[in-house]
């Protein structure tokens, strides 16, 4: 089996970690991330001084809703992911 086949469970369980449990763990610090990220651009969206700084805090406003929205893909994409059958040896 080659060894980019692997799902993202496989490797949890390889090292003894709860799959389920850790992504809802993953992707709520990587939530929380964005989450602080986001704030801070529409603090600076509303706070700058000038045109430009106001369309760059935007910019990144938008990109942290693109970020979480991909989040929100592949939390469900992983969710729905049949499980890759066990590597046998070939060897």
């Amino acid at each position: 089996m080659n060894r980019l086949s692997y799902s993202v469970t496989d490797l949890f369980e390889r090292d003894g970690m709860d799959p389920p449990q850790e992504l809802r763990r993953l992707f709520h610090r990587l939530n929380n991330q964005l989450g602080i990220i986001l704030a801070h651009a529409e603090l600076l969206e509303k706070k700058a001084p000038d045109e430009t700084s106001r369309t760059r805090a935007a910019q990144v406003v938008t990109s942290v809703f693109d970020a979480m929205g991909t989040t929100k893909q592949i939390r469900s994409q992983v969710a729905s992911s049949p499980k890759a059958p066990p590597e046998t040896s070939g060897r």
